[in-house]
């Protein structure tokens, strides 16, 4: 049975496990993620202590010594998969973090940006198996993406396609953390939704009363998680922001769509939690907001399969292909 080692690198965690070629989690682990003030070395000597705990943990549960290593990291990975060149919550600029994690292990070394890798695991063996063409946005604190067009990722030439939340969606919107204004992740992401909730409460709306008995009414303790289980229990405003944020979600999809005619959209991240709350209100933006609409197939948008999982698994898959 070969194994692969997987790691994802996000901005609060690294998560890694042994997998096997069929996407199953054999062991795992994870660690905190050190803050960005950390020197690049810091980050790489966590992902090594993930990697040396995995081997371990692989020797003692009798699973077959991994073979190859892939790493899913949040930021702009080049066209080479050697180098970040740019992550936004780690001290990482123009990193080469191949070579780095290379001469400190005897395996070989995959990289790529962790929506490809999450992609890559619903393509392989979640929700868009068998699709040729499929997108997937991932909605967390801002908005992530990637694409498959014949089978295969497309990363772009300088390797950062997919950075969707940056389409701009409302001239002159919303200020953007990018510079620009009406960005798409200002609209349907993770952000956006603890922005309008916790606005409605600091304007002493009545609409948020409910919402604020969960937190003893102070606005700033409002998170996504607590609005999503609020919209589950039936609370009104939560479902209609909710609503909202499916709105955006459908308005952004039909954009892309036109542009690159996917059979299927794949939604993860932590906002996608809210599951029909928020894909409903998605698909009925897209289905009235499509091109071409009613004279040529729609692409479907369901939720990921594997949640928070997809991007070490993801990453295991690119590393032992590559390989090959």
């Amino acid at each position: 049975m070969t194994t692969s080692i997987g790691i994802d690198i996000g901005g609060t965690k690294v998560s890694g496990g042994v997998l096997d070629a069929d996407g199953r989690i054999l062991v795992r682990t994870r660690r905190d993620t050190p803050d960005r003030s950390n020197a690049p070395r810091v980050v790489e000597d966590t992902i090594v202590e993930v990697i040396e705990e995995l081997r371990r943990l692989a020797d003692e549960a009798e699973v077959e010594a991994p073979s190859t290593v892939g790493v899913g990291a949040a930021g702009f990975v080049a066209a080479d998969r050697s180098t970040v060149v740019f992550a936004p919550h780690l001290s990482w600029r123009n990193e080469p973090l191949r070579e780095a994690l290379g001469t400190r292990l005897d395996l070989p070394i995959s990289i790529d940006n962790d929506a490809n890798a999450a992609l890559w695991a619903e393509h392989r063996f979640g929700a868009a198996r068998g699709a040729t063409h499929a997108v997937m946005i991932t909605l967390g604190t801002g908005i992530g993406g990637a694409i498959i067009v014949g089978g295969h990722l497309v990363r772009g030439r300088y390797g950062i396609a997919g950075e969707f939340g940056h389409m701009q969606v409302v001239p002159g919107g919303q200020r953007c953390e990018c510079g620009n204004r009406g960005c798409w992740e200002q609209y349907s992401s993770g952000n956006a939704l603890v922005r309008e909730a916790r606005g409605l409460a600091m304007a002493n709306s009545p609409m948020a009363t409910d919402l604020l008995a969960h937190v003893g009414g102070d606005p700033a303790s409002l998170t996504g998680p607590m609005i999503t289980e609020a919209a589950k229990a039936g609370d009104a405003t939560a479902v209609e922001l909710l609503a909202e944020i499916g709105h955006w979600l459908g308005v952004g999809i039909a954009n892309l769509a036109a542009a690159l005619d996917p059979e299927i959209f794949v939604i993860g991240g932590g906002v996608s939690a809210a599951g029909d709350l928020l894909l409903d209100p998605a698909r009925d933006t897209f289905a009235r907001q499509l091109t071409g609409r009613g004279y040529r197939p729609a692409a479907s948008i369901v939720a990921a399969r594997f949640g928070p999982d997809a991007g070490l698994i993801g990453a295991a898959s690119l590393g032992a292909e590559e390989q090959v």
